[in-house]
């Protein structure tokens, strides 16, 4: 029997289209719950972790406890790398980040994060912080084959 993810994903299919593989990250940024958070410490120190997000059409929101090595990566270095999906369907984000406190945010945007996620920082008894994820640079890629023209943004702006 074969895993769902393999059913998903041929291998060895024909390279997608750019405008195949905005909508194939569009549809994943909208429906996937979580995804793996990369960030370095001052130093260097690489830290890696999946969040749930949640994805607005220009941004994504995560939430973490700001004393976590990702909480204070994120808030001392305001960028990120993340990455979306399975090793043979991969989307990686390049983001910029914005920091925000529980109560910054509106209720509106909060609860669609809680209701998408299943998880509610604000019902939590640590210190979390909201953190708002612009992408900068987005790639998407199933196989060898579609390395060229992975590129689907760059600063900030979907290639056409």
């Amino acid at each position: 029997m074969t895993s769902p993810s393999a059913q998903e994903t041929p291998t060895a299919a024909e390279p997608r289209s750019r405008d195949r593989r905005r909508r194939d990250t569009e549809h994943r940024l909208a429906h996937d719950t979580d995804i793996w958070v990369a960030t370095a410490s001052p130093d260097g120190l690489p830290y890696l972790v999946p969040l749930s997000f949640d994805w607005d059409g220009e941004a994504l929101l995560v939430a973490t406890p700001a004393d976590t090595p990702t909480g204070r990566n994120l808030a001392a270095s305001r960028t990120v790398r993340l990455g979306l999906g399975p090793t043979r369907d991969v989307t990686v984000i390049d983001g910029d980040v914005e920091v925000f406190e529980l109560d910054a945010l509106p209720d509106e945007r909060a609860d669609r994060f809680a209701e998408r996620s299943g998880f509610d920082p604000r019902a939590s008894s640590g210190t979390y912080r909201w953190f708002r994820i612009t992408p900068r640079r987005v790639q998407a890629w199933r196989e060898a084959n579609e390395l060229p023209g992975r590129d689907l943004m760059r600063d900030g702006r979907w290639l056409p």
